[in-house]
C-alpha cells in the first residue's frame, strides 16, 4: 500500500498545539481566532502539496486531489478543527490530519485516484460555544434554521450570523438554504477521530470502528424556583428548597437510568452544570433558585422521547411535593445516525491489514458524520485509541496507534476513489 505521510501528521500536530495552546489547554474557539489559524494552517498545507482549495458560505474548507474523471461522486473524509475551551489537541483535528497526510502520501508516490477525493475542515462542531448541533455540516447542505443565526455565542454574547460575516462568510446565503454540497455528489464519508471515552484504552484495542452515533435532546438553560428563605428560622415544612429539589430529580432520575439500562435501552444522562445564584444565594439562606442543564443522549429516538418523558413527569411530582417550579427552556438536539455497513467491513478489514484487530462500539459523542449519514451518504467512522478522554488538556493520542488508523483510513479510500500509482498497482 502507499505510506501515508507521518512527518507531515506529527508536524501538523505540532503546529497546531503552537498556534491554539491557551496557557491550560488548548482552545480554537468556534468562529473565531482559534478556529480561524487551524483552518489557515490547513489550507496552507493544502496549496503547498498541490490540492484545489475551497470555502463555502458557513467558511467550511474542502482540500482536493482531482481525480481522472472529476463528474465521478466524490469520496470525503475529514473532521471539525474547533474545540472546546481548555481542551485537548487531537479532538476533531485528528481526522483533518490524518486525511491531508493520506493525499501526501498519494502525491509523494505518484498516484491518482478514479474520482476526487477531499479532505473536508469542518467548521463550528463542538455545540460549547453556540447552542446549535453540527453548525458547519448542516450549513454544508443548505440545512442549518435561519433561527440558528440569531444563536449567541457563549463568551461573547454576540451572534453566529456576526462571527461568521466577521470572518468573510455569507450567512444570509446560509439563511437562504444555499448548499455547497449534494448527497448524490458525495460517494461517502469516512471520518477518523480520536475515541473519547475509555472503552478502546480499557479493552486493550488501538482502533475502533463505530456502528452508530448517539443523538441527543438538551436543555442547556434550565431552572428550578423555590422561594428564599431564612436557614434557621424556616422549619422544614415550610420550605421551597430549590437545591433538595434538583438533587431529588438528579437522584430520581439516576435511578430511572439504571432501571431503563436493564431493560435493555442504551443511554447517558448528564446534570453537567449546577448553579445557586451568586448575587442571592447566601450561607444563611434557604436556596431560591439554582440552575442547570441536562443533557441526555442515545442512539434510539424512541429512548430519548422515553427518557425526557420520565424526566418531566417526575419534575412535575417534585413541583407538587417541594412547592417549587421548574422551568426548562430552549430545547436542543440531534440526530442519531447509522454507520453504513460495507463501510464499517471495510474499516476492520483494513485496521486488520494493518495489523490492528479493532473493536466494534457506538459513539455516544456527536460527529459530523452524523450529518452526512441522515442525508443518506455511505458513511462510517474510525476510532483512535485515546487515554484520560477528551475535552480536557490530557487527551494522550499515541502516534503508534494514530499511524495504524491513517493506514487503515487510507485503504478505505483508496478502495472507494479507485486509486491507481503510476504503473496502476494495487493500493492495497
Amino acid at each position: 500500500m502507499i505510506e501515508p505521510d507521518m512527518a507531515l501528521a506529527a508536524r501538523l500536530f505540532e503546529q497546531l498545539h503552537a498556534l491554539s495552546f491557551d496557557g491550560t489547554g488548548i482552545t480554537r474557539d468556534t468562529y473565531g481566532a482559534g478556529e480561524q489559524r487551524a483552518h489557515a494552517l490547513m489550507a496552507d498545507t493544502a496549496q503547498r502539496l498541490g490540492l484545489e482549495i475551497r470555502r463555502d458560505a458557513a467558511l467550511n474548507l474542502y482540500l482536493t486531489l482531482p481525480g481522472r474523471h472529476r463528474d465521478k461522486p466524490v469520496v470525503m473524509t475529514g473532521s471539525h478543527l474547533d474545540s472546546v475551551p481548555r481542551g485537548g489537541n487531537y479532538d476533531g483535528a485528528a481526522g483533518v490530519v490524518a486525511g491531508l497526510a493520506v493525499l501526501a502520501g498519494w502525491i509523494r508516490d505518484g498516484a491518482q485516484p478514479d474520482r476526487d477525493v477531499t479532505v473536508m475542515g469542518v467548521r463550528a462542531e463542538e455545540s460549547a460555544w453556540f447552542p446549535v448541533s453540527y453548525i458547519g455540516s448542516t450549513s454544508a447542505f443548505g440545512l442549518l434554521s435561519p433561527q440558528a443565526l440569531s444563536s449567541r455565542r457563549a463568551d461573547t454574547g454576540r451572534t453566529l450570523s456576526e462571527h461568521i460575516g466577521e470572518l468573510g462568510g455569507q450567512p444570509e446565503a446560509i439563511a437562504r438554504g444555499e448548499a455547497a454540497l449534494r448527497p448524490e455528489a458525495i460517494d461517502c464519508f469516512v471520518e477518523l477521530h480520536i475515541e473519547q471515552g475509555p472503552v478502546l484504552e480499557g479493552d486493550g484495542h488501538a482502533l475502533g470502528v463505530v456502528t452508530g452515533i448517539c443523538g441527543s435532546h438538551r436543555y442547556r438553560q434550565a431552572q428550578v424556583k423555590g422561594r428564599y428563605a431564612h436557614s434557621g428560622a424556616t422549619p422544614r415544612t415550610h420550605r421551597q428548597d430549590a437545591v433538595v429539589a434538583l438533587a431529588a430529580l438528579i437522584e430520581r432520575l439516576q435511578r430511572e437510568w439504571r432501571d431503563l439500562e436493564a431493560a435493555g435501552h442504551e443511554l447517558t444522562l448528564t446534570f453537567g452544570q449546577v448553579n445557586t445564584d451568586a448575587r442571592q444565594a447566601d450561607f444563611s439562606k434557604v436556596p431560591g433558585q439554582v440552575s442547570f442543564c441536562v443533557d441526555m443522549r442515545s442512539r434510539s429516538v424512541d429512548t430519548l422521547r422515553l427518557l425526557d418523558s420520565l424526566l418531566l413527569k417526575t419534575a412535575g411530582e417534585l413541583e407538587a411535593s417541594h412547592g417549587v417550579r421548574f422551568e426548562w427552556g430552549p430545547v436542543s438536539g440531534s440526530q442519531p445516525a447509522v454507520m453504513d455497513e460495507a463501510l464499517q467491513q471495510a474499516l476492520r478489514d483494513a485496521a486488520l491489514a494493518s495489523g490492528v484487530q479493532p473493536r466494534l462500539l457506538p459513539s455516544g459523542a456527536g460527529h459530523d458524520a452524523a450529518t452526512f449519514s441522515n442525508r443518506g451518504i455511505p458513511t462510517a467512522m474510525l476510532f483512535v485509541r485515546n487515554a484520560n478522554g477528551s475535552h480536557n488538556p490530557d487527551e494522550a493520542m499515541d502516534m503508534d496507534d494514530f499511524a495504524s488508523g491513517v493506514r487503515s483510513l487510507g485503504r478505505v479510500l483508496a478502495l472507494r476513489a479507485g486509486l491507481a500509482g503510476p504503473h496502476n498497482r494495487s493500493p492495497i
